[in-house]
């Protein structure tokens, strides 16, 4: 794990060892009380709202953490225990990816996977691999000597403290978590789509702050004043459906009316549209200046540019076209 060494300031510290530090003591203070999707789920994606407005390194690690605990409450095992922080390794781009191997009553899992965020920060991981079976879902404590970062994997700028590694597995050690396809096919996984556009949603947030600071301040031309507009009519509407969102989900946490996919589709293609937005507005009513003058303001841009592209783009929305034919045609039949 990184661990800062005691006494050494802020502004020394790379990226990583700042996220890493934030997202241990987000672990030990704040996650527990975070709700399980299906019980308060709009609390449970305001707070990753909060955390994307405040750093979305630490929120990407914290989303991590916190869909770790969903999947294994779903899937009937138990929760992260304490002092443990987990993350949810599942990226599945072409290549040779990882392998499990059933090896006496557990598995085992070789191979090298890809953006692994907080690979040097957690201390436990569900990873994705291919069995002999089909696609499942593993339990690896990192502490095996066969898990390894693969160090100079993630010289990303954006989200650079989010740690993104490539993981290198050798016979690791792991316990199945669910079924073959159990990881993508429980209602959870719609769920926690969601929750990752409210870490974007934050990152937003946090990128319209110099043009509200602006606003406060009376610095406001005319100009400027309508792109705030905008950009508060946008964040706005996503916070307003990303809290119906999660009052919809506990009304039907196991997706008995089978809307989730549908309905996560439909979120996160808004809020990455929102996001998008929102960075054009703010760059063109503020110019350069805070880019080149607000360190904060420039990783917030930065950080956000990387991770709203997890979003699909015209694939998801291809799909959205689909469902929402069908979608339209079950509701006129009621």
């Amino acid at each position: 794990m990184i661990a800062t060494p005691p006494g050494i300031p802020d502004r020394l510290r790379t990226p990583e060892r700042r996220t890493a530090d934030l997202f241990a003591a987000f672990v030990d203070r704040e996650a527990p009380r975070v709700p399980l999707p299906g019980r308060s789920t709009a609390r449970r994606f305001a707070a990753l709202t909060a955390l994307g407005r405040q750093d979305l390194s630490l929120a990407r690690l914290a989303e991590g953490h916190l869909d770790a605990a969903a999947i294994l409450n779903d899937l009937a095992h138990p929760l992260p225990a304490e002092g443990e922080r987990w993350g949810v390794w599942a990226a599945r781009p072409p290549g040779p990816g990882t392998h499990a191997t059933p090896a006496d009553q557990e598995w085992t899992i070789s191979g090298v996977k890809p953006y692994c965020s907080g690979a040097r920060s957690c201390t436990h991981a569900l990873v994705t691999a291919d069995a002999d079976d089909g696609y499942r879902l593993f339990a690896v404590a990192l502490d095996h000597p066969g898990a390894r970062p693969l160090e100079g994997t993630w010289p990303a700028i954006g989200m650079a403290g989010s740690d993104s590694l490539e993981m290198s597995f050798t016979n690791v050690p792991a316990r199945a978590v669910g079924g073959v396809e159990g990881y993508l096919a429980r209602p959870g996984f719609q769920h926690g789509g969601i929750g990752v556009a409210a870490c974007w949603l934050g990152g937003a947030h946090a990128v319209a702050a110099p043009l509200y600071e602006r606003a406060a301040a009376g610095r406001l031309n005319e100009h400027a004043a309508a792109h705030l507009g905008a950009v508060d009519m946008l964040l706005h509407t996503a916070g307003t459906v990303l809290r119906q969102a999660g009052d919809d989900i506990d009304a039907d946490p196991l997706d008995v009316r089978q809307e989730a996919r549908v309905r996560s589709l439909r979120v996160r293609a808004l809020t990455e549209k929102v996001c998008t937005e929102v960075l054009d507005h703010v760059g063109r009513a503020t110019g350069a200046g805070p880019l080149c003058h607000d360190e904060r303001h420039a990783r917030a841009v930065a950080d956000l540019t990387v991770y709203v592209r997890q979003h699909h783009a015209e694939a998801n929305l291809a799909e959205l076209g689909r469902l929402a034919v069908t979608d339209s045609g079950q509701e006129a039949a009621r």
